[in-house]
């Protein structure tokens, strides 16, 4: 990581409350707005930066989910190995991300839409927020949406429940003005994820919908049900085919775990992969992650040539990991990142076809249609033979230089579906592949596992939580983030009214509201 601890310091003092994120400097030298309104181009340029925006880099996403969900792990031990990976939080800035580089310009970009009579794209940019805010309420809880951008001294949150009711409020509009313009062609010019195809975006509404409805499903079925069988029942559709994947435009940048990985040695394959892409023979694990430098690092599976880091880990040095397996070469020519993609449709509405939502299908259908498309959007081969495979599991994990990191796996999945099985085993089997096939995606795979507990992925070694920011027992996983500094201090009543609606401590230990620790059945 390059100067991480002068970026933490930067954001530390950079952080701010909400209702100040605008930024109102001008270069003297853009092009006049009269020049701008040409084309559409004063409320359609800055759409390909908002989508790019949705996304992290190292301390707001790589230092965060992607180790919480045990896809990459960091081979570095900052800050004497006492970090967010071992549940003492350092790093904290998701939050500046959306409100400065999404939710501050989309508020102008609304007005300047309606301003010009332009309202589809009003429309676009509010869809935009909602893809952004329903990503920074899994790290937080409540955050500041319905009341964002009011001038008042302190700017309440919203409490999750109000959240959600105004997220399926706002999509509801949203597909009515994208429907009924959705041979509209004036998006094209500023749309790098579809290139303008209005029945493309409808089919990301109605997908968004049921992401959001699954992940309300154990805390209020009624309303998940009625959300997840709307959006299945949508004439327009879902994102079934790779075709239609929701993929966002890097604008000529290296994809960010790329750059962590190759060029600062400071991410590598998790130990939680290679315990399940090994064990269970899976063809993606060449397309994910690059072998061992040092071939004497996994003897005990010497035909697959992989090597994760532990998450949460005892390590003394970073070199003595950079030899483990990074992730694939391929990574560093990518021209898009994943948002929405078939895969994760079809896994949930397999799990839809669980909790006997209309209009889901077959359990068994959904779950190898998503294997399959995931085989073929990652490029692997093999997927029949895979699918077919009932005798392997996932395997233990022996970590070559310190046994306190090396683990027994908690899962004894296997990939072939069977029908006799219980709910709850085809649900693992459901989110396992969910997982696997979310890697560079890892939010919601952190979201599904803290919601089911699948898949059954290895605690943490190293545990450094603490009082100040909420214990985790041994056997348990962190629950969200906090709520950030510069929130706390510059807006600490909204802070103590967001910790009340939490329902528990601002703390790591604390569960968000669709997380109930319940039955998922």
């Amino acid at each position: 990581m390059k100067n991480i601890l002068i970026a933490t310091i930067v954001l530390f003092v950079c952080n701010s409350c909400t209702k100040n994120f605008e930024v109102e400097n001008q270069n003297p030298n853009n092009i006049s707005n009269e020049m701008l309104q040409l084309d559409y181009n004063l409320v359609g340029s800055s759409f390909s930066g908002l989508l790019f925006n949705l996304c992290g880099a190292q301390i707001d996403e790589n230092l965060v989910q992607d180790c919480f969900a045990r896809h990459l792990a960091c081979p570095e031990p900052y800050i004497n190995g006492v970090n967010n990976t071992t549940y003492s939080i350092v790093w904290n800035s998701y939050w500046d991300r959306i409100y400065g580089s999404v939710m501050a310009p989309t508020k102008k970009l609304i007005q300047l839409s309606e301003e010009n009579n332009l309202p589809l794209y009003a429309t676009w940019a509010k869809f935009i927020r909602i893809l952004g805010m329903s990503k920074l309420t899994t790290y937080h809880g409540p955050v500041i949406y319905s009341k964002y951008g009011t001038s008042v001294s302190s700017v309440l949150y919203d409490k999750e429940s109000d959240l959600y009711n105004l997220f399926f409020q706002q999509l509801d509009s949203i597909q009515t003005d994208f429907t009924a313009n959705k041979d509209y062609k004036a998006f094209a010019r500023f749309d790098p994820s579809y290139k303008g195809d209005m029945k493309k975006w409808v089919k990301l509404v109605n997908s968004m919908r049921l992401r959001l409805a699954i992940r309300l499903s154990k805390v209020a079925p009624s309303i998940a049900k009625t959300q997840g069988e709307k959006a299945m029942s949508d004439p327009g559709g879902l994102i079934t085919a790779n075709s239609d994947n929701f993929n966002i435009s890097l604008l000529g940048n290296v994809l960010p775990i790329a750059m962590i990985c190759f060029e600062w040695d400071d991410t590598s394959m998790d130990a939680a992969m290679e315990s399940f892409l090994v064990g269970l023979k899976d063809g993606r694990i060449s397309k994910l992650f690059s072998p061992a430098e040092d071939k004497t690092l996994y003897p005990e599976h010497p035909d697959y040539p992989y090597k994760g880091v532990r998450s949460g880990a005892f390590i003394d040095t970073k070199d003595q990991r950079v030899r483990f397996s990074k992730i694939a070469a391929s990574f560093k020519t990518v021209s898009t990142r994943r948002f929405m993609t078939a895969a994760e449709i079809h896994f949930l509405k397999a799990e839809a076809s669980l909790r006997g939502w209309a209009g889901a299908g077959d359990a068994k259908t959904n779950y190898e249609n998503g294997v399959r498309s995931s085989f073929e959007d990652w490029g692997a081969s093999g997927v029949d033979t895979y699918l077919a495979n009932s005798t392997n599991k996932p395997i233990d994990y022996i970590d070559p230089l310190e046994t306190r990191n090396s683990f027994k796996t908690r899962s004894s999945i296997t990939v072939a579906w069977n029908e006799s099985d219980s709910k709850e085993l085809k649900l693992e089997k459901i989110l396992t592949q969910k997982w696997i096939d979310g890697v560079s995606n890892s939010l919601e795979a952190w979201v599904d596992f803290r919601r089911t507990g699948y898949p059954k992925l290895p605690f943490n070694a190293r545990n450094d939580s603490n009082a100040e920011w909420g214990i985790i027992a041994a056997d348990d996983f962190i629950k969200r983030m906090p709520f950030t500094n510069g929130e706390r201090a510059g807006n600490a009543k909204a802070v103590a009214d967001a910790t009340i609606k939490l329902g528990g401590p601002d703390q790591i230990s604390t569960r968000l509201w669709w997380d109930t620790g319940g039955a998922n059945f």
